[in-house]
């Protein structure tokens, strides 16, 4: 009994973290896959971040065929958790193949972003901005959903 105490101390944290609707975000800079640097601003609409590399296929996937520029046309930003893959993989193979892609990517190398925002690990966290404020989020666990919900957030 004595423990119950402590185990909700212990959850905390986790409640602290949540995003509440109207809950202005924190900037934030990161580098993209070609080291250009990249801040949070009042201008982005839309926050994609993944978690992991299943979070990053999805984005890949719903983003094929799209021309440069898409997702800068629509005010938003990727963000890609990457903080979990080893940082000789990441330097040799995975940031030179991420620069055939077409969109950028903003690389979360220490996790200093993405677990700001919570969320599935295997999905992809949308969160929908205005001046800053979150207006809305949602997760997307296929990306037929994704890519939808980026054609209905036409620019």
């Amino acid at each position: 009994m004595k423990y119950w105490p402590l185990l909700l101390l212990s959850l905390l944290p986790l409640w602290v973290q949540a995003l509440e609707v109207g809950e202005r975000l924190a900037p934030w800079t990161l580098l993209d896959q070609f080291d250009q640097a990249y801040s949070l601003d009042s201008h982005t609409q839309t926050l994609l971040v993944a978690r992991s590399m299943d979070g990053a296929k999805l984005v890949d996937a719903a983003l094929q065929g799209q021309p440069k520029g898409y997702l800068e046309a629509r005010h938003a930003v990727f963000v890609a958790d990457i903080q979990r893959m080893p940082r000789l993989v990441a330097k040799m193979f995975a940031v030179p193949a991420m620069r055939a892609y077409s969109y950028r990517v903003m690389l979360d190398r220490d996790g200093r972003v993405a677990p700001r925002y919570p969320g599935a690990v295997d999905k992809v966290l949308w969160l929908q901005l205005k001046d800053g404020q979150l207006l809305d989020q949602h997760e997307y666990a296929t990306a037929a959903q994704l890519r939808e919900a980026l054609e209905k957030a036409g620019p």
